[in-house]
This record gives structure tokens, C-alpha cells and sequence, in this order.
């Protein structure tokens, strides 16, 4: 185990195999949970999962491109993206849709867009871009991240908020916290924003009462089991009838109009009631790996944008993941986020799979990364157009044959 962690592409390989199988059963697992709505609503049973496909072959070539690009480039994006971000979210809330008491869609035409979804890659991107413009002999100081990362932090998060989507804010603000934690922030610091956190989850559980509801409904969900805590209710009983190794694929029960949002928020719950006990316990070991690639990227890559960069997209793409598993468990409330790479949505797919590109494109700066890469010669898709006459190999082996016949 010692020698396979120490060769120089171990890292790229888990983050592209395990974000490859996460994609793999998330499309899968939406193609199962959708089917009985989207036959009720299109007519169709495939409509959503369609949709979802296009979304994940769209998102591959961004991600694909990501892990092509110097990081120079991803330094740049973090500023227009932050700035597009926060004017989508403005426009949000006069043009945008308000659903299930959160006001965060944009509908044009056939799509619609979710502007808090990539202000989550903006924050990551502009925060390591700015503090890592500020290191010292590869040292960061925390008091740097007061201004101005943290009004830029609170200014997405208030606008995030304005649109009653605590979930995402929840999101940004471990994105905030791993980068605090990454310049070695003291722990009175720590102390101080966790408390002025928790003061405004508060605030804002106490002015919705659909939100004091689900707090209700997490304390004892089977107290009103018909009423707010239905939904809870309904993926604690898709879960357990899972057993060890679950129905099988596309068996659930759940998804016949009683589990609402199967194939978003509660995904998880489908799949623990497909593949039971074994099935959630690969993806949560796919998620742990993913995590432990991304810190390992973080911790062997010698530049302090990437060492930064690399822990936000960790603590956001990992975070949230716990906090959808740990809402459909029951052992945190139901914030209504998404499970990354699983569960259906486009508009979340295409920036965590451009995050993921971008570690993969970290992950080539490690130590003898770039040679071994080098030595592995041409992949599959570059043989391919070599087959075809095509393509940068085609064009050296011409070279090759014309200067032998020379």
C-alpha cells in the first residue's frame, strides 16, 4: 500500500476513477428514481434522465478542458466568476422562481439555472486566488482574509440567504472555513465566526417558520409523520427496507409518488433502498477517497493557490455530500441540497465536475506527475485519432516514417 501511494499518479487516477463511478451510479440511480414521475409528468419515463445525461457528457468535456489548463487560468476565472455569480443571484431575486419556500431558479426556456451553484467554484477560485497573492515565503497570514474575503464571503452568502436557501449558505461557509483553516487561522478566530454563524442560523430559522418545521421534524420526524415530517419519514423507510444488499436495481417502492424529490435530494435514500447497506457503503467509501485525493493534492503540491484551492473544493464537494447523507439518515436536518455527482440537477453537475477537472489538473504538478504521464504515452482517445489519421500521434508517426525514409 506504501509503494502504491507513492507513485506519482495515484492521485489523478482516484480523483478521475472515483468521480467516473460516482457519475456512473448517479446517472443510473436518477434514471431509476425519475422514471415514475417523469412518466406522470412528460409521458416519458426517460425525459429526466435524458436531460441528466446531457448535463454529464456537457460536464465531462468541461472537465476534460479543466484538467488541460494551467492553473493560471483557474487564478483569473475565480474573479469574472465571482462577479457573474453575484449578479445572477441578484437577478434572482426579481426574476427569479420561488419553490418549496426557497427562491433560487432562473428559468430560460427549457433550462433552468441555479446562480448559487457556481458562486460555490467562484468563492473557492477568488479566495485561494486572493490570499495566495498575499503569501509570504510560501506563508499565508489569516489577518489577510478579513478584507476582502470576508465581506465577499458575506456578501454571497447574504444574497444566498435573501433567496431562503440555507443549504447553500451552509456550503460556503465551509468553503470560508476550510480556507481560514488552510492559513492556520487561530482557534479565537474560529470561535468567533462559528458563533456568529450559528447566531445567524438562528435568525434565520426563527423568521421562516417552514424552517422551524423541518427543526421540528428533525427532532421527531414520526411525531407528524403525515405533515412536516413526511419526507423524513418516507427516506428513513426507503433506507431500512434496503436491508444489506437491497431490491435491486429500479425495485424501489419509494419512487411510486412516495418519497418526494427522489431523484434529487433524497437519491441517497433510493439507492440505500436499490442496493442496500453495501450500495450506500461504496459511495460513501467513493466520497472518502475523493476527499483523501484532494488533500493529498493539496499537501504535495509545492504553490499556495493550489494547496488552497484544492481544500476549498474538499470541504465544499465532501461537505455537502455528508450533509445530504447525514439529512437523509436523519441525523441532520433536511437543507434541501444536492448530492454531488448523484443526484439529478445540471445545474450543480457542471461546476463540481469542472472542480473535479481542475484537481485533476492540479494533480499533474505533483512530483514526477508530468513525466510519468509522459512515459505512459499517448491515451486512448489520442490512439483513436491515430486510427484515423488524425491527431498529434498520427501527425509524429508521419514525421517519424518520412524522416526513416529520408
Amino acid at each position: 500500500m506504501r509503494e502504491l501511494l507513492g507513485k506519482p499518479l495515484t492521485t489523478y487516477y482516484l480523483i478521475l476513477g472515483c468521480s467516473a463511478l460516482l457519475l456512473a451510479l448517479g446517472l443510473m440511480m436518477v434514471l431509476s428514481a425519475s422514471s415514475i414521475e417523469a412518466m406522470q409528468k412528460t409521458g416519458n419515463p426517460f425525459s429526466w434522465f435524458i436531460k441528466q445525461s446531457f448535463s454529464a457528457a456537457l460536464g465531462v468535456l468541461v472537465m476534460w478542458a479543466c484538467s488541460r489548463l494551467p492553473h493560471r487560468f483557474f487564478r483569473w476565472a475565480g474573479y469574472p466568476l465571482m462577479a457573474l455569480s453575484i449578479i445572477a443571484l441578484v437577478m434572482v431575486l426579481f426574476i427569479g422562481s420561488s419553490e418549496l419556500g426557497a427562491q433560487r431558479w432562473i428559468y430560460v426556456g427549457p433550462l433552468t439555472l441555479q446562480p448559487s451553484e457556481p458562486a460555490k467554484l467562484g468563492l473557492a477560485l477568488w479566495g485561494a486566488d486572493l490570499l495566495a497573492r498575499r503569501a509570504r515565503h510560501g506563508r499565508i497570514e489569516w489577518r489577510h482574509m478579513l478584507i476582502p474575503l470576508m465581506p465577499g464571503t458575506a456578501i454571497l452568502a447574504v444574497m444566498v440567504m435573501l433567496g431562503r436557501d440555507l443549504g447553500t449558505t451552509l456550503v460556503l461557509f465551509m468553503i470560508f472555513l476550510a480556507l481560514l483553516w488552510v492559513v492556520g487561522a487561530p482557534i479565537k478566530l474560529f470561535g468567533g465566526i462559528l458563533s456568529l454563524a450559528v447566531l445567524a442560523a438562528i435568525i434565520m430559522i426563527k423568521v421562516e417558520p417552514y424552517r422551524m418545521a423541518r427543526i421540528g421534524a428533525f427532532l421527531d420526524p414520526w411525531a407528524d409523520a403525515q405533515g412536516a415530517g413526511y419526507q423524513a419519514v418516507q427516506g428513513q423507510i426507503a433506507m431500512g427496507s434496503g436491508g444489506w444488499f437491497g431490491l435491486g436495481l429500479g425495485s424501489s417502492r419509494a419512487k411510486w409518488s412516495w418519497l418526494p424529490h427522489g431523484e434529487s435530494d433524497f437519491i441517497f435514500a433510493i439507492l440505500g433502498e436499490e442496493l442496500g447497506l453495501m450500495g450506500t457503503l461504496v459511495v460513501v467509501a467513493l466520497f472518502g477517497l475523493l476527499g483523501y485525493a484532494g488533500l493529498r493534492v493539496a499537501t504535495r503540491v509545492n504553490d499556495a493557490f493550489v494547496r488552497l484551492a484544492a481544500a476549498a473544493i474538499v470541504a465544499w464537494i465532501a461537505g455537502q455530500a455528508i450533509v445530504n447523507m447525514g439529512a437523509v439518515l436523519g441525523v441532520l436536518p433536511i437543507t434541501g441540497i444536492p448530492l454531488p455527482l448523484v443526484s439529478y440537477g445540471g445545474s450543480a453537475l457542471l461546476p463540481t465536475l469542472a472542480a473535479l477537472g481542475m484537481l485533476l489538473s492540479f494533480a499533474k504538478r505533483e512530483p514526477g506527475a508530468r513525466e510519468a504521464l509522459a512515459a505512459r504515452g499517448p491515451g486512448p482517445a489520442a490512439r483513436a485519432l491515430s486510427w484515423l489519421g488524425l491527431g498529434r500521434a498520427a501527425r509524429a508517426r508521419s514525421r517519424a516514417g518520412s524522416g526513416a525514409r529520408r
